[in-house]
């Protein structure tokens, strides 16, 4: 097969680890800028021109979208679609998941637990906003956020009312959302793959940050998930209509709850902390779900 890896950085682990799980495999890698990409949208031969030339023969692709880019992104995953190339995940589900507050909701009405959060838009809200979660400490996050960059603790109400009033003046989009004392700055990152999770690790904040993003200096060490976890991260995935996602789970004193579902997980850290490839599985399910589409279109023919 010949496989396209979105990805702006060909020099990131992720991307090198993709790249030699498909070789490894057999099949061709092909490493494409997403932003380099443009279109030409008909309804005749749609197709994707790269750097001067037309991208053709590809059977699938692995989206590796940043989170700065991921309306283009989802454009261009979108137009191979069209043009009949497998996504291991589509544009309609990397944009759920990126969308925080959608994301949050199609996790409530499939019934999974999460921390309770609120959505609130004039100011006069904010006294009500804040007693809808638990009150203080809280947890004040913009959407756009990605990787810890943009989570404020606010450990008072007078904090929290100060922090988001100054939020909402600038006209940023915020979730408040319940503190989940208990976690004690720890979360669980379960690496997913189709239905099974095939890989999971501990990340823990450093000392006085509430955090656990590896990026922001956070350390991971190898852990075992329950089956509610388990159950937990693959319904999530399913939520969401993703095949390739890292969930993240906090441990409640009411049990496992999901605190975001990502699209493009970091590979480097659950692969260095459980010694697991998690490369291999998605070439693999991919190669499953290409097979299962050509044997559908030979029995239609």
């Amino acid at each position: 097969m010949k496989i396209g890896i979105l990805s702006q950085f060909p020099q990131l682990y992720s991307t090198q680890r993709l790249v030699a799980a498909c070789q490894s495999r057999g099949h061709e890698a092909v490493v494409i800028n997403t932003l380099n990409c443009y279109m030409n949208i008909n309804s005749i031969k749609p197709s994707i021109h790269y750097e001067g030339t037309e991208l053709v023969g590809f059977d699938a692709i692995i989206p590796r979208i940043h989170a700065s880019v991921t309306f283009y992104g989802c454009a261009v995953v979108r137009q191979f679609e069209m043009m009949g190339v497998y996504a291991a995940n589509d544009s309609i589900s990397i944009a759920r998941s990126r969308d925080k507050l959608r994301a949050l909701q199609l996790l409530s009405r499939k019934g999974i637990g999460m921390p309770v959060t609120g959505f609130a838009n004039k100011p006069n809200d904010i006294p009500d906003l804040i007693n809808m979660v638990g009150g203080a400490p809280l947890v004040i996050k913009l959407l756009e956020g990605t990787q810890g960059i943009g989570v404020v603790l606010a450990e008072t109400k007078t904090a929290a009312e100060s922090v988001i009033e100054a939020f909402l003046g600038l006209k940023a989009n915020i979730l408040v959302q319940e503190y989940i004392k208990e976690s004690n700055g720890s979360d669980i990152r379960c690496f997913v793959v189709g239905d099974k999770v095939v890989a999971s690790m501990k990340r823990q904040g450093p000392e006085g940050d509430f955090r656990s993003n590896l990026h922001l200096g956070g350390c991971g060490e190898v852990v075992k998930i329950t089956s509610v976890e388990r159950k937990m991260a693959i319904a999530a995935v399913k939520a969401m209509g993703l095949v390739v996602a890292g969930v993240d789970i906090l441990r409640s004193n009411r049990g496992p709850l999901i605190l975001e579902v990502n699209s493009a997980p970091g590979i480097e850290g659950i692969e260095q902390t459980t010694g697991i490839s998690v490369t291999e599985p998605i070439v693999e399910y991919i190669e499953k779900m290409v097979a299962a589409r050509k044997t559908n279109r030979s029995i239609i023919a």
